[in-house]
């Protein structure tokens, strides 16, 4: 958009400038692309206003490219420093709840390593303790038979 401007710009300073070169005349002969025209004044007059409209629809273009380019710009630095932000109070917060995890008693009561006021009790009875099972020789597990075998022996 804005190379477009900047070419229709360039074309109407290059008609400006042959027109303005020519001696004025009745008819002016201007020579366009290596064809002569032979313009009246009127002719020339509209000529002019043609140039002109070239030259502004020129200058329209480039500033509203620079313009969106601008607009662009901006945007993607104000989502830059919203994302900094946003990044910032996470880790200020993250070091807030460490600080505050730092500074909280643990209570591991069952020794499990996990922190007995987050667990909740599944039912409300007590806890119910398994006997253990006496060895036997005819396990399955790795080691149950080889343990068994050097008894015997």
């Amino acid at each position: 958009m804005v190379l477009l401007g900047l070419l229709l710009v360039l074309i109407a300073a290059a008609a400006v400038i042959e027109v303005s070169v020519n001696d004025t005349a009745n008819t002016l002969p201007i020579t366009v692309l290596d064809r002569t025209f032979n313009l009246s004044p009127f002719e020339l007059f509209i000529a002019g206003v043609v140039t002109a409209a070239v030259f502004v629809t020129g200058l329209l273009l480039v500033t509203g490219g620079m313009r969106r380019a601008a607009v662009k710009r901006r945007r993607l630095r104000e989502a830059r420093l919203a994302e900094r932000d946003r990044v910032s109070r996470l880790e200020a917060e993250k070091r807030d709840l460490e600080r505050r995890l730092e500074t909280t008693p643990k209570v591991d009561r069952d020794g499990d390593g996990v922190d007995d006021r987050a667990e909740r009790p599944t039912a409300p009875h007590n806890r119910v303790s398994v006997p253990s099972q006496k060895e036997s020789p005819d396990q399955l597990v790795a080691g149950g038979r080889h343990t068994a075998d050097d008894h015997r022996a």
